[in-house]
């Protein structure tokens, strides 16, 4: 299986950097965000996470980007109906949680529904 690697850094030394140091490894828009600071519900969730690591915690805060901190914790992200769970993986890392909760189911066509007109519900039999 091949190691883990990012922009030539392996997975120890990116998780022995500090988050000024691991900001340069991310791409422009996430590294902005990043130097801008957290929010308040963000630094809330981080301390709960550092407390107690083995713990599922639940959050509506899509926008976070995944830092070195918070590799191989379990996060619920909400998606507008329910929390998905989500175990954050190494190549997560520089990436927003909300991108792993979709918001959208995709669509399933089949039979018609409840109020469809008399001639949709024609089935011709084979």
């Amino acid at each position: 299986m091949a190691k883990f690697e990012m922009r030539g850094k392996d997975l120890e030394e990116i998780k022995g950097m500090s988050t000024d140091e691991f900001m340069l490894l991310i791409k422009s828009r996430d590294r902005r965000a990043l130097k801008r600071g957290f929010t308040e519900n963000q630094k809330k969730l981080l301390k709960k996470m550092k407390a107690d690591s083995k713990k599922f915690h639940r959050t509506k805060s899509r926008s976070m980007v995944i830092i070195p901190e918070m590799l191989g914790m379990k996060v619920g992200v909400h998606n507008g109906k329910e929390y998905v769970k989500i175990e954050i993986k190494p190549e997560m890392l520089g990436h927003r949680l909300g991108e792993f909760a979709l918001t959208r189911k995709g669509v399933r066509h089949s039979s018609p529904g409840f109020g469809a007109t008399r001639s949709s519900k024609f089935v011709p039999l084979k």
